[in-house]
């Protein structure tokens, strides 16, 4: 519990720092920002034979590939900045300092998730009619899938994150994160897809996201576009929360064995590349 109080602390600099440095935030928040310009002129544009647009599809959908995207991106590529400059190792030398520092990176990485995810929401229900009209049913469901994505993509951050030797070389996620974001049914319906890449995509929690979040703020008459006319929820659920026991289970044994690895030497070398 102590490691928990002093990681929530830590999360909270963390916090602080990002808010209050408008490099960082420009990085964030710009991709976002020039989605959400694009994503408006699909506003009239309606997808197969349904009243929904375009738009409000993608933009639903966007919502579970940002949520997978930032959960993973984040944590990669801070446990392998902070591994390859020995900030895991100095953690580690501490009292409690892995619980701490394993909760400060979640926190960080969730509030800015979190966050991002309720600017776009706010932006889909002022400029789409058929977004949230689910009623309490439908929020009670985005809310799940919300947990179910951060608990599912989190972890799985942190082992990518373990694995990666430097920042640099975890930049290399970016690559499997887009063509994931492009067979998962996020920028157009993943019916139009050959049926053996829908397998593939279903494999992984973006799918799952996509679709879960349609599900919790589109209305049933968006279900053309899916596969087997379905929401699927069940389905969801239990691919979401494999993928969360999953990552449950790895990250702690990853991430201990990688940090047993470290070395003083490792903490010189990358000092010496700073300087």
């Amino acid at each position: 519990m102590n490691g928990i109080r002093l990681g929530l602390v830590r999360g909270r600099i963390e916090l602080r720092h990002m808010l209050t440095t408008p490099s960082e935030l420009l990085q964030l928040f710009l991709p976002m920002v020039v989605f959400m310009v694009v994503i408006a002129f699909l506003r009239y544009v309606p997808v197969g034979g349904s009243t929904v647009s375009l738009g409000a599809v993608i933009m639903t959908g966007v919502l579970g590939s940002s949520l997978c995207s930032s959960g993973l991106t984040l944590m990669t590529a801070a446990l392998a900045a902070d591994r390859d400059d020995g900030t895991l190792l100095r953690a580690k030398a501490l009292p409690n300092g892995m619980p701490a520092y394993l909760t400060g990176r979640t926190m960080t990485a969730s509030a800015f998730s979190l966050a991002s995810i309720a600017v776009m929401v706010v932006y889909a229900l002022l400029l789409f009619d058929d977004v949230g009209s689910r009623g309490a049913g439908g929020w009670l469901r985005f809310v799940v899938v919300v947990v179910l994505g951060l608990l599912a993509t989190l972890p799985i951050g942190a082992v990518l994150g373990s694995l990666f030797p430097n920042a640099k070389a975890a930049g290399v996620i970016a690559i499997p994160i887009l063509a994931l974001t492009g067979i998962s049914g996020i920028l157009f319906p993943i019916t139009v897809l050959p049926e053996w890449v829908q397998w593939i995509a279903q494999v992984f929690p973006m799918y799952w996201l996509g679709l879960g979040m349609r599900s919790s703020l589109l209305p049933d008459s968006a279900l053309v576009v899916e596969i087997g006319h379905s929401w699927r929820a069940w389905q969801t659920f239990a691919a979401l929360g494999a993928w969360a026991l999953l990552g449950i289970v790895l990250a702690p044994i990853v991430v201990r064995r990688m940090t047993r690895r470290g070395t003083g030497a490792r903490i010189g070398k990358a000092t010496q590349r700073v300087g």
